[in-house]
């Protein structure tokens, strides 16, 4: 990634509360083919925060967000962890990666 090109992507989820530990749980053992699949398609430096009340706080870096998050909706394995994840979010019509809405970077310091 070059340095000037590179987007910060900072996006909110709510977690079910009654969720909370199995989310905890399911992500200390992401599939590596899905960590593959993330590092293939521009997911660098992603990382996800969650608080004891269900937000949860997603971050990357990446050349193109838009371009990204296309080439990961086209793996059959993102396919199959966002039906299994889908259940652990509160106010979602569709899939989680669908209900990404990155939030507007106010400030960043290098």
């Amino acid at each position: 990634m070059k340095g000037s090109s590179v987007q910060r992507v900072c996006f909110l989820l709510k977690v079910r509360p009654e969720r909370l530990a199995e989310y905890r749980e399911r992500h200390r053992d992401v599939w590596p083919e899905m960590r593959e699949a993330l590092s293939r398609t521009g997911w660098h430096n992603y990382s996800l925060f969650l608080t004891d009340d269900g937000l949860l706080v997603g971050y990357l870096e990446t050349d193109d967000f838009e371009a990204a998050q296309k080439a990961m909706a086209e793996t059959e394995v993102n396919a199959r962890w966002q039906a299994e994840m889908a259940p652990f979010f509160e106010g979602l019509d569709g899939r989680p990666d669908e209900g990404m809405t990155p939030l507007t970077e106010v400030f960043h310091l290098d």
